[in-house]
């Protein structure tokens, strides 16, 4: 066998079905052997790094690992935002690069990169196969470490003179990663002592993020929170793990996320006339976190975050302790198993306290600050909505889309977003209660995730409906992708929420710029009024299904339409600019500073 058909035999004999491959000349013999597989289907996106975030939908939406490839040089570079991401959002991806010949590795040859030393940072681990014979084991190893334990991408470089080598392969039945065999399991005392805490608080909260979505934990979590009342808060990477119809969910937290759950980490204030803030109710006095990393968009001024409570911190990765916030109990142990057996300890001895005072502290904040928007007049004022529309009752905010499509898909959608204000508007107004159904980039923020995430979701989820939530500007980045999914026949949806400006960036300005712009504005200088650019007329030259929404009263069909057709499809929903995301806590401050 050749080296390139020992490792399309060894990707098959890992189950893969998918890979998103953009060929090239030091990978055009993987291409071909490719060709001859019958398990493997092969995917050409229209870019690498739309291939890329593809396997990453696949991998968010399946819970096994996405594979893409590209070629060497620039090929190899494309990858590199779709690796970064995986790695930020522990995502198990698993990248092949072809490489030029070895005997030219070093000399500046075409299409030559170091793309094993550019990608260390950004990986679990990576290759660069020098011997035919380790191509078995190099795949066994990399999908191994990509999938276990804390998941995250491993990259395999393979030079072109190694693809056309033959060998006769030796299949390994087992692998020897030391490091990688065990899963740490938490010992019996210290999760009595996690009960013990609980026990002697009063006002309890669990704060759960991608890590339980990973370890497929969900089940253990809603158990857990059945036997103890507490109230439970999310990641935006955790979105789904526990039903957000419950009256014990808080919903998300963090910079975007719900008021009310900041307070109950937190603790609300109120600023006087000086600007003093005053403690106006007590957060949590114990913040159980589970599969979380502490990131700066949740805790805000890290050191102020949950202050007052006793944090104990769950998580498979004992790098992640104490990294950004200091914990009182930091445990090192697969969350799926702690939950699962905290779960079961409570079952069998039940905690006596129910948390009255605390649920109902929650509930009165819950009612208090729901997510909310208003419409005022300001927005009939903007450029690119005056011809069209004369009252405020026709404009279509952007939250009202969202509500829409959860009332139209009675929450049962996969949705990806691209990055900004409609990212955030996905979470907060459609309702998540399944894991695995918001797809986003969390960590990195990589704007263009959306619609190639949106394809890989739906090859790895024919059965389901899956529709990307955009922004223009984010849309545009991989435009291309359309291409892809008409080709291959892929029906993900897209509604493009167009306001013709980077509208995080926007608000931003508005917070903390006066105003004033700074190269956020997407549409024509020279035609303010016209929406630009079409697409319409985009997606006609890509023979994919478009319609532009305007009026509210317009919404709904379009929307139903946009559902019931079994095709790639756009919705360009026109929105104004001039909506910020709320509730709102500046980076870098704290609850005390929430403008909601």
């Amino acid at each position: 066998m050749l080296g390139s058909e020992i490792l399309v035999e060894a990707l098959e004999r890992e189950g893969v079905d998918t890979i998103f491959a953009y060929p090239g000349g030091a990978s055009m013999e993987l291409h071909q052997a490719l060709t001859r597989s019958k398990q493997i289907r092969t995917i050409l996106p229209r870019h690498e790094q739309g291939g890329s975030f593809a396997a990453e939908g696949y991998a968010r939406a399946s819970g096994r690992a996405g594979v893409c490839m590209g070629t060497s040089g620039p090929g190899a570079t494309n990858l590199v935002t779709g690796i970064a991401d995986a790695w930020m959002d522990s995502v198990p991806l698993v990248a092949l690069t072809g490489q030029v010949p070895q005997a030219m590795i070093g000399k500046g040859a075409f299409q030559e990169t170091d793309i094993y030393g550019m990608t260390l940072s950004v990986v679990k681990h990576s290759y660069l196969v020098t011997d035919v014979a380790e191509v078995p084991r190099v795949i066994k190893e990399a999908f191994h470490i990509a999938q276990s334990g804390r998941p995250g991408p491993v990259l395999v470089d393979f030079p072109k003179n190694l693809q056309q080598t033959k060998a006769h392969p030796v299949w390994p039945e087992t692998i020897d990663l030391p490091g990688f065999h065990k899963v740490p399991k938490a010992d019996d005392v210290v999760l009595n002592e996690i009960i013990g805490l609980i026990e002697k608080s009063e006002r309890p909260v669990l704060y759960c993020g991608g890590g339980v979505i990973t370890a497929e934990a969900s089940a253990e979590l809603r158990a857990f929170v059945k036997a103890t009342g507490i109230p439970v808060t999310t990641t935006i990477m955790g979105v789904g793990s526990f039903p957000e119809t419950d009256p014990l969910s808080l919903r998300w937290l963090g910079m975007h996320g719900a008021a009310y759950a900041n307070w109950a980490v937190s603790g609300e204030y109120k600023k006087d006339a000086k600007g003093r803030s005053r403690l106006m109710a007590e957060g949590a006095d114990l913040l159980l976190a589970f599969g979380v990393r502490f990131d700066d968009r949740v805790t805000g001024k890290v050191e102020k975050f949950c202050e007052r409570g006793t944090i104990v911190h769950v998580d498979i990765d004992r790098s992640e302790h104490n990294k950004n916030r200091h914990v009182q109990l930091p445990v090192h142990s697969d969350v799926k198993y702690a939950l699962g057996k905290l779960a079961a300890m409570v079952k069998r001895r039940p905690i006596r306290k129910k948390f009255t005072a605390w649920h109902k502290q929650v509930a009165a904040w819950k009612k208090k600050a729901p997510f909310r928007y208003n419409v005022d007049d300001n927005s009939l004022e903007v450029e690119h909505l005056r011809d069209d529309l004369s009252k405020r009752e026709e404009i279509i905010m952007p939250q009202h889309v969202l509500q829409e499509l959860y009332d139209l898909t009675d929450g049962d959608a996969i949705l990806t977003t691209g990055v900004g204000q409609h990212q955030m508007w996905s979470g907060q107004y459609y309702q998540w209660t399944e894991p695995r159904t918001l797809l986003t980039s969390a960590g990195l923020g990589a704007m263009g995730f959306g619609y190639p995430a949106a394809l890989g979701a739906k090859v790895a989820r024919p059965d389901k409906q899956v529709i990307d939530i955009d922004g223009d500007g984010s849309f545009l980045m991989n435009v291309q992708e359309l291409a892809t999914a008409h080709i291959e026949n892929i029906a993900a949806k897209a509604i493009i929420l167009n306001n013709q400006h980077l509208g995080m960036v926007v608000q931003w300005e508005d917070r903390f710029y006066a105003g004033n712009r700074g190269h956020t504005y997407l549409g024509d200088p020279d035609n303010r009024r016209q929406i630009y650019p079409n697409y319409k007329e985009i997606c006609d030259g890509f023979n994919v299904k478009c319609e532009r929404v305007i009026r509210k009263k317009d919404l709904r069909g379009a929307i139903q339409r946009m559902l019931d057709t079994d095709e790639p499809y756009v919705l360009d929903v026109i929105v104004p600019y001039t909506e910020h995301v709320l509730p709102f806590i500046p980076a870098g401050h704290t609850v005390a500073d929430m403008i909601w």
